[in-house]
């Protein structure tokens, strides 16, 4: 257990009340946007849980700040204090494109990152290596983005706080989230997996698997191509009027000669 872990696996009110506190959420800030702590780990499983400490920690700076003005246009920003806007520098190699996009500070975003206006990365999130952040794309809190990962404009990563022990969103190396898709709820998208345009997955999403014939919940197989489906609404009411439901079904599975793009053309074709 390191030192920041150890201070804040303190009970909440000592947290609250401690003096020092200031500084060492400061350190907090810089181990998360340097990679070296973070919201959520992949475990020698597989699976991923979070770090309950370190969510309680940015939850202590919600509690402990105040909103603050900062510059901004047209209009100056108000927003907690403890947590700013991310100001990048060159060396650190991150395409921060004009237009409107923000990135709060304590995220941790890889060299090679782009990241196009207006986009959203919020607080406690990672974004790996080669990973593109398109335009009206949300990355939230705590989410975790893997390296080479395609986020398409419009798509949104969910966010968690709270509860603390919630497992946030996870994304794996080299996906691919469509535009207008959504994967919300502590969803896993596993490695190398698409989601076509305009699929949201939830906890409670029951996504159909026509190769394997099975069902998933809460995770995206690896390689699995994603597309949107529909299957007849229960009843006599919905069978006299052909009502169908949404729902989310697994068509076909990337192979080693195919890139996300290829996969997805031939899945919705």
């Amino acid at each position: 257990m390191g030192p920041l872990e150890r201070y804040y696996s303190r009970p909440l009110a000592e947290l609250l009340d401690d003096p020092t506190w200031l500084d060492v959420h400061r350190a907090l800030l810089d181990a998360l946007e340097a990679g070296a702590v973070r919201a959520a780990r992949r475990g020698e499983d597989g699976a991923w849980r979070a770090e309950a400490w370190v969510k309680q920690a940015l939850l202590v700076g919600f509690r402990r700040s105040s909103v603050v003005e900062s510059a901004g246009l047209p209009a100056p920003f108000h927003d907690k204090s403890a947590y700013p806007a991310r100001v990048f520098r060159a060396d650190e190699r991150v395409r921060l494109v004009p237009g409107g996009s923000a990135v709060r500070r304590g995220t941790y975003v890889a060299p090679g990152v782009v990241v196009m206006p207006p986009a959203y990365v919020n607080v406690g999130a990672y974004v790996g290596e080669g990973a593109l952040i398109d335009s009206h794309a949300l990355v939230g809190s705590c989410a975790q983005v893997g390296q080479r990962v395609h986020v398409s404009a419009g798509a949104q990563l969910g966010g968690v706080l709270e509860p603390a022990g919630a497992t946030p969103v996870v994304v794996e190396d080299d996906a691919f989230i469509g535009a207008l898709a959504g994967a919300l709820e502590g969803v896993c998208v596993r490695e190398r997996a698409v989601l076509a345009p305009g699929v949201v997955l939830t906890a409670s999403t029951v996504i159909h698997d026509l190769v394997h014939e099975r069902e998933w919940r809460r995770e995206v197989p690896p390689g699995a191509v994603v597309v949107p489906g529909s299957r007849p609404a229960r009843g006599a009411y919905a069978a006299a009027n052909g009502l169908t439901l949404s729902c989310a079904v697994i068509v076909k599975y990337r192979d080693t000669r195919t890139d996300a793009a290829t996969a997805l053309e031939e899945a919705l074709r």
